[in-house]
């Protein structure tokens, strides 16, 4: 059974990944459409940017966010002129730092959902006078439902799942910081390994569910939610 300590981190990082995942969908939503409709010449470099997670080392993101948000950095100089301190080593820079690691994972399968969406159907609601934020909820978004759980899903697994991130951005603070993640490391680093094992079989048939509920809803012909 799991003990007080590792229920504990559970409650932590369901806490963090479902917070995230909120905060991933309503930035990553705006945020998709823009990339999948705007002809902006940045559009490719937004694209970059937020594709970056998925090549750049997780300590590589945690070490420079650490820097941003630490009281020399340019965030940590504002939230300390607020009075709100530093936010390293805290809850609030965990949840930011899972937010920038994860974006990747919401904002593609929303481009994926937007890129499906026929433009005839937003066009013809213009020659209507529909305006863009009517098109959006009466079109747009019914049609990409199935983008937007996808979406939910892999933001809110790969939140789970994260390790370098949280570990340079959060430490390793009990019932602060430690999510499941870091947990199992501490058991193999103290040779608890029966203790590991039940958390890392937990994550690895979580993980597996999730795959199973995201492909068993996708049709042959679909693309893959993560290009």
């Amino acid at each position: 059974m799991f003990s007080a300590d590792d229920l504990e981190t559970l409650v932590l990082t369901v806490k963090l990944a479902s917070l995230s995942t909120v905060i991933l969908l309503v930035i990553g939503t705006p945020l998709a459409w823009w990339l999948t409709h705007s002809q902006s010449r940045i559009r490719h470099i937004a694209n970059a940017l937020v594709a970056l997670p998925l090549v750049l080392p997780p300590s590589v993101l945690g070490f420079y966010l650490l820097l941003l948000l630490g009281p020399q950095g340019w965030i940590g100089g504002i939230t300390q002129q607020l009075g709100l301190g530093t936010l390293p080593f805290t809850f609030a820079g965990l949840v930011i730092a899972s937010v920038l690691y994860s974006l990747p994972f919401v904002v593609q399968p929303l481009q994926t959902a937007f890129t499906a969406v026929p433009l005839s159907l937003l066009e013809a609601a213009a020659t209507l006078r529909a305006g863009p934020i009517d098109r959006f909820f009466s079109i747009a978004l019914p049609l990409a439902k199935r983008g937007f759980l996808n979406a939910g899903v892999l933001g809110f697994a790969h939140t789970i799942g994260e390790f370098g991130v949280v570990l340079m951005v959060g430490g390793n603070i009990p019932n602060q910081t430690r999510v499941i993640s870091l947990q199992i490391y501490n058991h193999v680093e103290a040779l608890e390994y029966s203790q590991a094992h039940q958390l890392a079989l937990l994550l690895l048939i979580f993980s597996f569910l999730v795959l199973l509920l995201i492909y068993s809803r996708q049709s042959p012909g679909n693309q893959s939610v993560i290009q």
